[in-house]
Order: C-alpha cells, then structure tokens, then sequence
C-alpha cells in the first residue's frame, strides 16, 4: 500500500446526503421533529422535563420565507455543538434505540434555503451558540465543476460559529431556514397534512376509537411514543376519521363509517414482539379513494411513518385491499431498523420475519375479510331487491300489465330474485356460523351492523298473488274505449314495449294512456 497516499472524500457526498437526499421535499420536518423529540425523551431521562412539559413548535413565515423548528428538550452544550452540527453521518445516538441516528437529517434543510441556522442553549450556560451554514454559497461550490476542493475543506467554507447572551435557566433547540425557496414547505395546508400521518402524533378526541386504542396499549403494556406538536401555534393530531368519505376536495361526501377497530400482533420465537397494529372495521368494503387522507395501512416505527401509503402493497395476496382500510402497523423490534431514506427496514433476518409474517396476516385474515364483507353485501343487495320487487310487482298488479306476456315475464323474475335471496340468507347464516366458531372479530361486527331491523332476512313470508289469478291488463283502466279499441291498443302497447327503451316505452305508453282516460 502506498503510504503517501491519502483518502479524500469529495464535496459531491455533501450533495448525496444533504441535497439530494429525499423526493419529498417536506422530509424536513420529519427529520427535524424526530431529532427534537429524541432530545425531548432525553430531557425527561435525566429530569429536566415532566412527560407532559414536552413541546415541539413549528413556525411558517410565508410572508418572510423563514422556517424555524423549536423544542425546550436538553439543547446541545457548547463544547458539543461543532463535533454534533458541523460534522455529517457522525451521530451520538443509538441505532434501533433513537429515532434518529445517522447524523444527516439535520442538514436536509440546506436543500431548501438561503441560509440554514441552530441556535441551542443549555441549562446552566449563560451563552447560546448558533451554527450557521451558508446553503446559497454550499451550493455554487458544488456547482462548479471546476473546483475538486474535498468535502471537509467545502464545510469550513460554508459554516460559522457565534455565541450570545442567554439566561441560564433556558434549555432549547432551535432550527431557522432562512430565505426558503421551496413553496410546499411554506404551505401550512400541506405541511399540516403531511405531519398529521408522519408525525408521532397523539390522536384526536374527535376520533371516537381514540380511548379504545390506548386502552389496549396499556393492558398490552406497550408504550407509544408521542408528543405535542404546533404548526403557527395550533396543536396537530394524527388524521385518523371516524368517518368514510367519498368525491374531492370540491365535493366531499359521507358514505360510511368505521364502526369498530380490531387489533393484531406478532411476536418472535423467544416471545419478542415484533410489530403490533389496528384497523378500523366499516361495511364500505371498496377502495377509500385518496379524499380520505388517512387510508391505507401505514407502517410506522417509533410513531413515525415509514414510506407512505403503498409502502405495505408489496405483502398484500390483492394490492386493493390496502386501501380497503384505516390502520396503523408499528414495527417494534429492536432490529427493525428504518433505512435512510426511512422508506423501508434496512434489509435483516427480522426485517424478514417481520415480512414473512405480516404478508400471512394480509393474505389470509384481511384477503378472507374482504371477500367475505364482499359476500355478506352481494347477499343483502340481493335480498333487498327481492323487497324492491315484490313492491314493484304489487304497484304493477293494481295498475296493470301491458299484456299476458309481461305478467308472465314478472312472475318468473319474481321466483327468480326469490331463490337468490333465499340462497342469500343461507350464505349469510353460514358466514355467522363460521364467524362464530372461528371467533372472527371483524366479520361479526359487521354482521351486527348489518343485519339490524331494517335489513331483516326474514323473506318467506314475501309473496305475490297466485298464478292462477286473473291479472289485471293497463287498458282495462281506459272505458272510454270499447272491447275492440282495448283490444287494439293492447298490441300497440305491446310493440312500443318490444322496439323501445325500457323507459321511454313507459313515458310514451303512460302519455297514451292519459290522453284517452
């Protein structure tokens, strides 16, 4: 080896881990909430903070163009501030443990601004210190091609250092993005409804499963991580909906709601568990569109989203049925570790356990609940138009048939939607049968939403008059006209009835009728 060698490492790295990072230019606030509540569960450790006294504050200046993300978590001491913030993919913190670890996530912002500043203190120092990096300058250094400067060499350039007067007793964390040139990130709308699926977040009040959820947790013994979170000082909650929506932004529509909530887990050989998770149970059965900003199954660990709404799609036996659902799958094992791009797990024997057992869960429990909620829904529509039917028969009857053979056509499909619907309800009791006996949590809530009074099963009692029964014909309702007249119309009724549209027949049959009554 060549002693007089040396290793350099050039300034394009800075660009692959800091510029170019991620497509979706609101990971920023991702990656700075994760860091701040990794500080907020420090402080808590050591007992600079009560559980509750956590806060992160995320302010937007659309006007200014300035972003900044404040926690009053530890702060970083002075002594620390260069080796932590200046430095890249060097971090103090524990892989699988911390929710942040790599030390890159923090300089995602320079993609985006002007000028990228942290300003910390800690308890007991009387100055804060504030880190700047010229992002506008980083990146003309990057663009020449002519300049082969290494990247240790590029961050001298681009960064300062500065102290101020601060009071002792102050202990906070602060992130400026100064001079932002990305839109999205200044669009609070959107920001917001990225942070309500990404961001650990608590739950709504207004999300009526919210107490059932944490109930669980605590009998489970499995802790969730969140914290308070503002956006322009309105606190954000996770965007789960009581409710099933259906249309757009311009049109948005209640169709169905969640009725209950089932939980799963799995746990490994050494009973460890693996990933926990829930899912709101509705009689929608069909694709949420994207209206419903919540659907999907969301994989998540430490609370925070990983990937997004397809992420799972791949584990699914039909990849429609991701997106029958709300719900939530928290990896939990230690060694499920998220990538860097925090889209997937790193790639390990749990990652393939983890995978293997939740791609059972999917193509049996879900794929079995789709298709039998598909089942229990095609039985009672056909049941319910036998109901429809027998009360179109009957109007019918007492006004009149266009002749023998429309009567006849009738009576046939009369018996025919009969023996559909009794096969119907068989379906249904033998689905509630092995609902029961396979304890199938998800197919009898829906069958006990279902089957309420107004949607009765009980349909042999639904009769139409007997077959021998003279029928009565619609001209029998125009005297005016003698046998021969009736006679006559009666087939004229019939070829308007064979050449035409169902419903223009009718219009045109109904207007002949009125102009001779």
């Amino acid at each position: 080896m060549d002693k007089k060698f040396q290793t350099v490492i050039g300034k394009d790295v800075i660009e692959s881990l800091t510029l170019g990072m991620y497509d979706d230019s609101r990971f920023i606030y991702r990656e700075y909430v994760q860091n701040a509540a990794d500080q907020i569960d420090k402080a808590i450790k050591d007992s600079l903070l009560d559980k509750e006294q956590g806060e992160i504050h995320i302010t937007i200046d659309e006007e200014k163009r300035v972003i900044s993300v404040e926690d009053n978590a530890t702060g970083i001491a002075q002594s620390r501030v260069q080796p932590i913030l200046q430095n890249i993919a060097q971090s103090t913190k524990q892989r699988g443990i911390d929710k942040g670890f790599r030390g890159i996530g923090r300089l995602g912002g320079l993609a985006y601004c002007e000028k990228l500043v942290f300003e910390t203190s800690v308890k007991g120092e009387t100055s804060k210190t504030i880190l700047t990096w010229d992002a506008a300058l980083l990146k003309d250094i990057i663009n020449n091609r002519k300049d082969k400067e290494d990247a240790v060499s590029v961050i001298e350039r681009v960064t300062g250092i500065y102290f101020e007067d601060e009071d002792i007793d102050r202990h906070y964390f602060r992130v400026i993005l100064i001079g932002v040139s990305n839109d999205e990130l200044l669009n609070k709308d959107s920001v917001a409804e990225y942070l309500s699926m990404v961001a650990p977040l608590p739950f709504s009040t207004k999300f009526i499963f919210r107490s059932k959820i944490y109930d669980e947790l605590k009998n489970e013994q499995i802790h969730l991580d969140e914290y308070k979170i503002y956006l322009n000082s309105e606190q954000l909650f996770k965007a789960y909906s009581t409710y099933v929506y259906d249309g757009d932004d311009m049109n948005k529509r209640k169709v169905d709601e969640v009725i209950d909530i089932v939980f799963f887990k799995s746990k490994d050989s050494r009973d460890g568990l693996i990933y926990w998770g829930w899912y709101g149970v509705s009689t929608f059965n069909r694709q949420l569109r994207s209206i419903n900003l919540a659907r999907g199954f969301r994989l998540r660990k430490s609370n925070i989203q990983i990937g997004n709404e397809y992420t799972l799609l791949k584990l699914h036996r039909d990849n429609r049925f991701n997106f029958y659902f709300f719900g939530e799958i928290h990896g939990v094992h230690q060694d499920l570790i998220p990538n860097s791009r925090r889209d997937y797990f790193i790639e390990n024997d749990i990652c393939a356990l983890f995978e293997q057992k939740l791609r059972n869960y999917f193509h049996t429990h879900i794929y079995k609940l789709c298709y039998t909620a598909s089942e229990i829904n095609s039985s009672l529509k056909k049941i319910e138009d036998l109901k429809m039917f027998e009360i179109e028969f009957r109007q019918k009857n007492e006004n009149g048939f266009t002749d023998k053979k429309e009567h006849s056509e009738y009576r046939e499909r009369f018996e025919q939607k009969k023996e559909e619907a009794l096969k119907a309800k068989k379906k249904i009791e033998k689905i509630e049968f092995e609902a029961t006996k396979d304890d199938s949590q998800s197919i009898t809530k829906i069958l006990n939403r279902v089957s309420q009074p107004q949607t009765s099963l009980e349909i042999e009692g639904i009769k139409i008059p007997e077959d021998n029964a003279k029928p009565k014909f619609r001209v029998d309702n125009l005297s005016s006209l003698n046998k021969d007249e009736r006679k006559f119309l009666a087939r004229v009724f019939i070829i308007i009835r064979d050449v035409l549209d169902a419903d223009i027949a009718e219009n045109l049959i109904q207007k002949i009728e009125e102009e001779l009554k």
